[in-house]
């Protein structure tokens, strides 16, 4: 993996997207008046005979998605989160994934990632989307990732929603990364461990960090990336849950109903017996403000995973400081 701060990578999903419909003259990409802020205006001025843009009427647009998919197309529909998701609810449901149809959503600025305030914060998509019967969700962490995750997605037959940073997108993983739809990666391990952190899409960063301040102050620490939040790879996480004294949940997203309660109920069903803590979005609306500022106030920076980590073990020593990261241009820090 790379060391912080991470080298970014503008459009990587929209270049993916753009390589796939390349190879797959079926793909269709549908908007609604966010083009360029979902980087599918690569696709637009590659291939315009094949992107639809439906304007600010997403409901409408998912019974197109739904109409193309019934013709043999494979569908993309890119917008904000928040728009793809809580607004068409009734349709997602009706028209894509009851038919089960080849439809991918694709939600950007997800959590706290816009400084829009409760009208453009998703932080309740992953917990919609993970009630639909048929619907795989994913969010993928880096620059890397997310461009293998669009393969698979094209790959995959049925529906899936996808939730992604917007803007910078950084690049963790070297080459040798391995994405796939069925199974969870182990980026830090240990034999067994003092605490299991599993985390997904932006909060991958801070995990890390705070992996590494707690392993330099003695703790066994093993942090797992779960980009494929439905179907959840249960194996591995009760895997390593059992041979750890403590779990914790990072995700940018509210703790109700999202990767954290995904995890909840794997340990639960497979009698793993070990403490969770959920780390995320309390159960509130957030304020505006950057991704800095908000992640700090709703406690999904890194200091606060270090001072839950440090205070559930019962640690004796005052809690370690993380350290502090800048983010130069072109350069991506945990918060």
């Amino acid at each position: 993996m790379h060391e912080p701060p991470y080298p970014t990578v503008l459009k990587p999903y929209g270049e993916a997207l753009l390589a796939e419909a390349r190879r797959r003259p079926q793909l269709i990409c549908l908007g609604a008046d966010l083009t360029r802020q979902t980087e599918t205006d690569l696709f637009r001025d590659a291939l315009p005979e094949r992107f639809f843009n439906a304007g600010m009427a997403e409901a409408n647009m998912i019974g197109i998605a739904g109409g193309l998919a019934r013709a043999g197309h494979t569908v993309f529909v890119n917008t904000f989160g928040v728009f793809c998701t809580r607004r068409c609810y009734d349709q997602i449901a009706m028209a894509i994934a009851y038919p089960s149809l080849d439809v991918k959503l694709v939600g950007f600025m997800p959590g706290l990632s816009s400084p829009g305030g409760p009208s453009h914060q998703a932080i309740e998509d992953v917990a919609l989307m993970r009630c639909l019967p048929n619907l795989l969700v994913l969010e993928p962490s880096d620059a890397r990732e997310i461009r293998q995750a669009v393969a698979a997605l094209a790959a995959h037959p049925g529906p899936a929603y996808m939730r992604l940073k917007r803007g910078e997108i950084p690049l963790i993983y070297d080459e040798d990364h391995r994405f796939d739809l069925q199974h969870a990666q182990v980026l830090v391990g240990a034999a067994r461990s003092d605490a299991c952190l599993v985390a997904a899409g932006m909060m991958i960063p801070p995990a890390l960090a705070a992996a590494r301040t707690l392993i330099e102050h003695g703790l066994a620490v093993t942090v797992i990336n779960c980009p494929v939040i439905k179907p959840l790879d249960a194996a591995t996480i009760v895997t390593a849950a059992r041979a750890s004294r403590l779990v914790v949940s990072a995700e940018n997203h509210s703790i109700v109903g999202g990767l954290g309660s995904a995890v909840a109920e794997a340990l639960a069903q497979h009698g793993a017996g070990v403490p969770l803590i959920r780390v995320g979005i309390a159960d509130v609306f957030a304020e505006s403000g950057s991704r800095e500022f908000l992640f700090s106030r709703y406690g999904l920076d890194t200091q606060t995973l270090v001072q839950r980590v440090w205070t559930a073990l019962g640690c004796r020593q005052p809690v370690p400081h993380a350290p502090v990261l800048e983010s130069p241009p072109g350069a991506y820090a945990p918060v």
